[in-house]
């Protein structure tokens, strides 16, 4: 082998960052594999799997279905177009890269240490870098890539630890935000990059030059920081407008899982009272996921609850 100078230095730097941080392990859960093979092969993300910082598996989710048509969702309760991600696949998915059942409504487990399971959705959270910078304290991240009208709640209610969205705009799946989050938390790991102060001197950080600022002090620049509530109530907020809503929730087959019912009021056929629990629903998904979005309190008329 030739050796080049400094090789020996670059090698022990390498082997110091491995030795203080484990491999990061990602996780992709999604009905089109084949739709990472490139952007996992460039730049600092080919970089860092190379360097064993980071490890991506790609998950295919109709390995787990159970029908010759390798079937992943079906038609949604309540009526409705489109077609909604079933929950089976989704957990068996789960529960095999994690080795271990997550459990059902009588008994659910806790997952390993360190363990998140993310939902893509256009009903999440907005993603941003505080999120990329709370990512990067964890030992894996697993990846659900949404499709279709949506998944199936209990999926986003009873296996995800974070729903996530990256923008109030809807993409054809999660195969797309998936592969943002990868890239934006990767290269906040020691060793991604060429040069540690890239990532603590440029947009959405903290520290500019090094120095810790505040929220005040960096209200005037690109970023604001985005307000999060601890245990959010009505307070004195409302949507400005039936559009800015995030999604109900959907809901399909089986109408109960692993003792999780599908809502009542989406089975009973009454397309009035689904209406009215679908608006309910969209106005608490937005209280719990998107309070930013509402501005008063809502009207008594708006809250109906299902089953």
């Amino acid at each position: 082998m030739t050796v080049f100078p400094g090789m020996w230095m670059v090698a022990a730097v390498v082997q110091a960052t491995l030795s203080l941080n484990d491999k990061m392990r990602f996780d992709l859960v999604t009905v089109f594999p084949d739709f990472f093979a490139g952007p996992l092969d460039h730049g600092i993300l080919r970089r860092a799997r190379e360097t064993g910082i980071v490890e991506v598996n790609v998950q295919d989710l109709r390995v787990f279905t159970k029908d010759r048509h390798r079937t992943v969702d079906d038609r949604p309760f309540g009526g409705g177009e489109g077609m909604v991600l079933k929950p089976e696949p989704l957990f068996e998915a789960v529960e095999h890269l994690l080795g271990a059942p997550v459990g059902d409504a009588t008994d659910k487990r806790e997952l390993p240490v360190g363990t998140a399971i993310v939902l893509l959705s256009a009903s999440g959270k907005r993603f941003d870098q505080e999120t990329a910078r709370r990512f990067t304290g964890l030992a894996r991240i697993i990846l659900i890539c949404g499709r279709y009208e949506g998944v199936d709640e209990r999926v986003a209610e009873h296996l995800a630890t974070d729903e996530i969205s990256i923008g109030d705009f809807v993409l054809s799946g999660g195969e797309l935000p998936a592969m943002l989050i990868v890239d934006a938390v990767t290269r906040l790991l020691p060793g991604s990059l060429g040069n540690e102060a890239s990532s603590q001197n440029e947009s959405f950080s903290t520290s500019i030059d090094g120095q810790e600022t505040s929220d005040e002090e960096t209200s005037g620049r690109s970023h604001v920081k985005t307000p999060t509530l601890k245990n959010p109530g009505w307070g004195t907020l409302r949507p400005s407008g039936p559009a800015l809503l995030l999604d109900f929730p959907h809901y399909t087959r089986p109408a109960e899982y692993r003792g999780w019912k599908v809502p009542d009021v989406l089975i009973g056929g009454n397309h009035a009272e689904v209406a009215a629990w679908r608006r309910a629903a969209a106005l608490e998904k937005t209280k719990k996921n998107r309070a930013d979005l509402f501005t008063r309190e809502p009207a008594s008329s708006d809250i109906v609850r299902g089953s």
